[in-house]
């Protein structure tokens, strides 16, 4: 069996479960606020709604490097009366020629808190710890924008 890494992240915000739902999951939302800082979107397809394929293209602001990835929508749980629901989905970088790299997971969890809402991000079975280290300071730069994004 391989070794494989994981990263989480957790994030509290002071909007309904709702409004944090919405955001990770609604294709018009997620291009407000997806891609670490100091890239632009080129293309999204991106509907974390509905399980099905995804895509997302990103370009480098200063460098002009594309970053392409892709994936499946695998599962998709709405919030429940509790106040927890969830969106899973595959993830792969594709390289220079368009080739997909090695697939990991990532989950957006949300769940409801006394103050508003908290979102739990999952990246799992990530191949190498460069990898992980890679997608943790992606994370680290894309999270910022969800939290102006909501306003927080």
């Amino acid at each position: 069996m391989k070794d494989t890494h994981d990263t989480e992240f957790i994030r509290d915000f002071t909007v309904s479960v709702d409004r944090l739902w919405k955001a990770v999951t609604r294709p018009e939302e997620l291009v407000q606020w997806f891609g670490p800082e100091g890239v632009r979107l080129e293309s999204c397809d991106m509907d974390f709604t509905r399980t099905g394929p995804w895509v997302c293209v990103m370009i480098g602001r200063e460098s002009g490097n594309i970053f392409k990835v892709s994936g499946q929508v695998t599962s998709v749980r709405a919030p429940d009366e509790r106040g927890t629901g969830s969106v899973g989905f595959t993830w792969a970088c594709h390289d220079d020629m368009d080739r997909r790299g090695d697939e990991s997971h990532v989950s957006f969890t949300v769940t409801a808190t006394e103050r508003g809402s908290r979102l739990t991000l999952s990246h799992r079975d990530l191949p190498t710890l460069e990898e992980a280290q890679s997608h943790t300071r992606g994370w680290l730069a894309t999270l910022p924008k969800l939290e102006r994004y909501l306003g927080q």
